[in-house]
């Protein structure tokens, strides 16, 4: 009912006053508290409301409402639940417009057109998607509008004049501008400059109200931004009341701030018949805004997909990052000097990694001739030094001063620290506090390196979490921070980049293995998966090698008939996840699933879309591996060829000697060792008396024969 989003910033505007927006997420505190503090933002003036869908990864929001997603999942609230609570309310006589607030994923998951229509009988007006970027955008608000909804626009400070001009196309009630960079969560005081920004949004706006929020918290905030826009919105400050307020008072909690953001000022709220008169004539309004602008196409040197997957699907204020670091890679991969100064650190990095053939563990298989690539040879011990350099070259470039990564195993933290070390640059690496434990030797590492090392708790606190507080924490400080994702995930142009900088691995390999063997190709290449930057990097010079089969080792857990796995690509379906369209571990209602391996590095529950798109077309193959093989591989390897793996590279060893098995003499398979396994001997230890009696292996010391003899 976007007529009735718009009669209500028209009267507003006629009353000489700003529109309260308020938000609160569905199912919090409480599922019993929800249609009570909706009530209480009607009774306490408020003009429009924005309800929540809970999603368990919200990247754009601070630590206020990352609580109340939490919360709210906890409590069992669905999608469906969601809708429900919206219907209930109307039935209860609440008649205030009501946006559905949130994420793409658990929408994508619950089906567009379904979501939309279910929404429409609900009793919604309309949606705000926080991470749906422009061209999803066009292809859904003509749904939208056919059931005569909105779908409000969000727009941030580093929004171009180009996605301003697209953004006011869509808008068909009022336009969400988002006053500062950064997280959501209310704030000492507004953000300055507001006016420009107001400005520059109305050029393109024109007369369709725009309502301003992020930080506002007081009487005085209110006053100060609605002398600027048509509407101010409340949302964290208010989330923290409810939170707090005395069991069965929120009602009363929240009616009293609103009261008090008003200075007591109420208006006019529709009757129950009045509202169902604008439902009744919904669909027939939304015709008039159908046939609008259907194309945005941005300039991309590299291409943001791969086949379905891929893209930007992120909060409106990160694609002036995304924006900035894609700049940086085009030129500096068009620029001979930028490949100069990368070649220069292959001496420091040990490259090339040596090829040879593992001669002992080819013998154990009896099969294919088994060739191992050392990237665990490489200074600090795994493939991820190549990405890190590459990209603190282009954080020098872009003349940052702060470098911030994410770390699962610590691998890629200590290798970022690393880098940050040789150049002069200050590090922080994020880990969850799990990985933190787990992975002590390396979080030593990287404290000696200089880094700071900040232990993530929140969800599984582990590399997902790290990853989502990285992001966060890059759209707060974007003038002085450069974030180097370690794997080959998330959104545009990250994907790219990072299989661009570890394509190394590749090259060489291919190099390598043709001038030992009379320019032949290898018949198979096995690198294990987790996010995808060994496994892309190994596999994209080959991808057009057709007679050279590609085959990923993910991690199996448990098993992948349990929930205690990492198994992306064999047990996930389609998502979007940390930004990116990709296969995804996740609910029935597009919730992300927690995961589970014992190699930090694998533990994450989504995976790179190049390798989705691999699956996709069947270029390449995915298998799991548990903790238990995986250990056996970490053994076997140790054992026959007197080299200790990392745990995420064993995965690897144990689904290449499986294959090797069912080749013969004559063909060739190499295994990508991405990274060894000193940083995983503590883990071996705790595990293996739970996991080696599975696979025969008892490392259990005995006690002295000499001992015995006195």
């Amino acid at each position: 009912m976007s007529e009735q989003l718009r009669q209500t910033f028209a009267n507003a505007k006629a009353e000489n006053r700003n529109a309260l927006v308020t938000f609160m997420t569905a199912g919090y505190p409480t599922v019993a508290d929800t249609i009570p503090i909706l009530k209480g933002f009607q009774d306490g003036g408020v003009d429009v409301v924005e309800l929540g869908m809970p999603f368990s990864d919200p990247i754009a929001d601070g630590p206020t409402i990352q609580v109340a997603n939490t919360v709210a999942l906890e409590n069992g609230v669905t999608l469906k639940q969601t809708l429900e609570l919206v219907a209930e309310a109307r039935k209860q006589g609440i008649t205030v417009p009501i946006i559905l607030m949130g994420y793409y994923n658990p929408i994508m998951n619950y089906g567009d057109d379904k979501f939309i229509k279910d929404a429409a009988i609900a009793g919604a007006n309309g949606f705000i998607i926080v991470d749906l970027p422009p061209e999803e955008a066009l292809k859904i608000r003509n749904r939208v509008n056919e059931c005569g909804l909105s779908l409000v626009p969000l727009v941030a400070p580093s929004t171009t004049n180009e996605r301003l001009g697209l953004l006011a196309d869509i808008a068909n009630s009022f336009v969400y501008v988002v006053s500062r960079m950064g997280t959501t969560g209310a704030q000492s005081n507004v953000a300055s400059n507001l006016d420009e920004l107001v400005k520059r949004v109305r050029h393109y706006t024109k007369d369709t109200p725009i309502a301003v929020g992020f930080g506002v918290a007081t009487r005085q905030h209110f006053e100060s931004v609605g002398s600027l826009a048509d509407g101010v919105v409340i949302g964290s400050k208010i989330v923290t009341l409810c939170s707090q307020a005395p069991k069965g008072k929120t009602y009363e909690v929240a009616k009293q701030y609103c009261e008090e953001i008003l200075n007591g000022k109420k208006h006019k709220i529709l009757s129950v018949e009045e509202f169902k008169q604008f439902q009744a004539h919904a669909a027939e309004q939304g015709k008039l805004f159908i046939d609008q602008k259907n194309n945005f196409n941005e300039t991309h040197k590299h291409s943001m997909r791969f086949g379905d997957f891929g893209g930007q699907y992120v909060p409106e204020a990160l694609h002036a990052c995304l924006r900035e670091l894609e700049g940086a890679f085009d030129e500096a991969v068009a620029d001979p000097k930028f490949w100069e100064d990368f070649r220069s650190l292959y001496s420091y990095i040990g490259r090339p990694s040596s090829l040879h053939r593992a001669e002992r563990l080819s013998e154990y298989c009896g099969g294919a001739q088994i060739w191992l690539k050392r990237e665990d040879l490489n200074h600090t011990g795994s493939h991820k030094i190549n990405n890190a350099l590459a990209q603190v070259l282009l954080a020098k470039r872009l003349g940052k001063t702060n470098v911030i990564a994410e770390t699962g195993a610590g691998q890629h933290g200590v290798a970022t620290a690393t880098a940050c070390a040789k150049f002069g640059l200050k590090c922080t690496v994020y880990m969850g506090a799990e990985d933190v434990r787990r992975q002590a030797l390396n979080v030593f590492r990287m404290r000696i390196l200089g880094a700071d090392v900040v232990s993530v708790t929140n969800g599984t606190q582990t590399l997902r979490d790290a990853t989502s507080e990285a992001f966060r924490t890059w759209v707060t400080d974007l003038k002085t921070t450069y974030y180097v994702v370690g794997s080959a995930i998330g959104p545009h142009p990250y994907p790219t980049l990072v299989r661009t900088f570890q394509s190394v691995i590749g090259n060489e390999t291919k190099e390598q293995f043709a001038k030992m063997n009379n320019g032949k190709l290898p018949d198979a290449i096995v690198a294990c998966v987790g996010g995808g930057s060994n496994s892309t990097g190994m596999f994209s010079p080959f991808e057009k090698d057709e007679s050279v089969r590609l085959i990923g080792v993910e991690a199996g857990g448990d098993g992948v008939d349990t929930n205690f796995h990492s198994a992306t690509l064999t047990a996930g379906r389609p998502g979007v996840f940390h930004g990116v369209k990709t296969y995804v571990l996740q609910d029935s209602d597009g919730q992300v699933h927690d995961t589970h391996s014992v190699s930090a590095g694998l533990d994450y529950p989504g995976v790179g879309p190049e390798l989705a798109f691999w699956k996709s077309t069947g270029r390449a193959d995915f298998m799991a591996a548990t903790d238990a093989q995986a250990l056996e591989g970490f053994k076997l390897l140790s054992q026959l060829e007197g080299i200790i793996p990392a745990l995420e590279s064993s995965h690897a060893v144990y689904g290449a000697i499986q294959i090797a098995k069912t080749m013969n003499a004559e063909q060739n398979l190499i295994i990508n060792i991405s990274g060894r396994g000193d940083k995983d001997v503590q883990s071996v230890a705790e595990i293996l008396p739970k996991l080696g009696p599975q696979i025969g292996w008892d490392l259990r010391f005995e006690a002295n024969p000499a001992s015995s003899q006195r």
